[in-house]
């Protein structure tokens, strides 16, 4: 019995330490890609051509996270300006020197339930992930 007992705790371990890793990287790989859109999107929004994060752009934004494996209809946009315009209305974009605030989150789809193994309590099923960046608008009308 006390043979069995041994035997299944290793094997737990083992698993965990042979998948453990693997869920890791992908949790690390998302939350880059996340950073990585946000800023390439404040980039372009912020130029001197736009000054706003539109439906269109988010659309495009969507389609390139798809790219990577991730479920477009799970991230959220939240679009802000620091002097609380309307950072997402193509006709009043952000005059020059207004920030452009982005956050996208995605969930983390139970990457951690692998960590139940060793006994670790994992992250509650509803958290997200989350990247955020801001840039100063250099639209100039």
């Amino acid at each position: 019995m006390k043979g069995l007992l041994v035997f299944i705790l290793f094997a737990a371990m083992m698993c965990w330490f042979m998948f453990s890793p693997i869920y890791k990287h992908v949790l690390i790989v998302r939350q880059a890609v996340l950073q990585q859109e946000v800023d390439y999107m404040l980039e372009v929004a912020a130029n001197g051509d736009h000054g706003y994060i539109d439906g269109h752009m988010v659309e495009q934004s969507k389609q390139r996270l798809a790219r990577f494996g991730m479920q477009p209809d799970q991230v959220e946009y939240v679009v802000t300006s620091t002097n609380g315009s309307d950072a997402t209305n193509a006709a009043a974009p952000l005059p020059r020197g207004v920030g452009l605030s982005l956050t996208l989150s995605y969930p983390v789809e139970g990457l951690f339930e692998i960590d139940r193994l060793i006994g670790v309590e994992p992250v509650p099923a509803d958290a997200r992930m989350r990247a955020t960046g801001l840039k100063m608008s250099e639209y100039v009308p």
